[in-house]
């Protein structure tokens, strides 16, 4: 039945309304399978958050309530509720990642050639290893960032962290150090398809790297550890992109030598004039003294 319908529509186009259906039954299988995951975040929630709150609980313990006590309060009557669905929804879209990430690309693939699908199928596995390299870094400096903004406290003055805070400032900061950890990678997925060139990264290296330190520098807390962990690798990642977009311009280069020209940029053009060949041609006409001397 695919075979019939690929000979009869080889485009695999399909009306807006099918597009809509297709997109709704796709929706529906990722919901499906967020669910189920969220079914292991339930039976998982206690070992989770012992995982998640470990950073805080390795603190100095003049920098926690007591040697054996690393808990945090709760200011409100629905905190834990709260606390306890993050964490199901975090365990529930991590677990059925696999899942949702196939519906979204049996979705876009119709629609990508076939080269385009093998970078797909190389650069969707990378990204989630620097998505998980990233998440994981955030989480081991945790406690040194903890450390150093509790040490910025008075003497008298004891920390009280609310379950919902600490839970939030480790969400975020596991979910932004990954994301930051795959923009290198999209830079150089914007390279290969031809629309970031090595000679614009070049031209804005140094706005791009100055934007990575603010933005560091927003998305982490106020202290030095945390701005530099993310700042210092995405610079690394970022120069480690740009080499590869100066090496795949290169090659593009020599492969092609009007693939970095503009649409409306003139080519030049080999002016050194050719050997004219002296056989005549049929189509030039007869020669005149040759034919001043048959008219003789």
């Amino acid at each position: 039945m695919r075979a019939r319908s690929r000979a009869t529509n080889p485009e695999a186009r399909m009306p807006l309304m099918d597009h809509l259906r297709e997109l709704r039954n796709r929706l529906v299988k990722a919901m499906i399978a967020l669910a189920l995951g969220t079914v292991v975040g339930v039976l998982t929630d206690d070992w989770v958050w012992d995982f998640l709150v470990e950073p805080y609980c390795s603190l100095p313990v003049s920098q926690v309530n007591g040697p054996d006590d690393c808990s945090l309060i709760v200011t409100g009557p629905f905190d834990a509720f709260f606390v306890s669905m993050k964490i199901w929804l975090f365990v529930g879209a991590l677990v059925s990642a696999p899942f949702w990430l196939y519906q979204l690309w049996a979705f876009v693939a119709p629609a990508l050639h076939g080269r385009e699908k093998r970078y797909a199928y190389v650069f969707a596995p990378l990204a989630a290893v620097l998505f998980a390299v990233g998440a994981t870094l955030a989480y081991f400096i945790t406690s040194y960032a903890l450390t150093m903004l509790f040490g910025f406290l008075p003497e008298d003055a004891d920390p009280f962290l609310t379950i919902s805070e600490y839970l939030n400032y480790m969400l975020i900061m596991m979910g932004m150090f990954g994301l930051g950890f795959v923009l290198p990678l999209l830079v150089a997925l914007l390279n290969i398809i031809g629309i970031l060139p090595h000679a614009a990264i070049a031209k804005w290296r140094r706005v791009i790297i100055f934007a990575v330190f603010v933005i560091a520098a927003v998305i982490t807390p106020a202290e030095p550890i945390s701005m530099l962990a993310l700042a210092v690798p995405l610079v690394v990642l970022f120069e480690v992109a740009e080499l590869f977009a100066f090496l795949n311009d290169r090659r593009r280069k020599r492969d092609d030598p009007y693939a970095g020209l503009d649409d409306d940029q003139i080519s030049e053009l080999d002016e050194t004039p050719s050997e004219l060949d002296e056989t005549p041609s049929p189509l030039d006409g007869p020669d005149v003294g040759e034919e001043s001397g048959r008219r003789s």
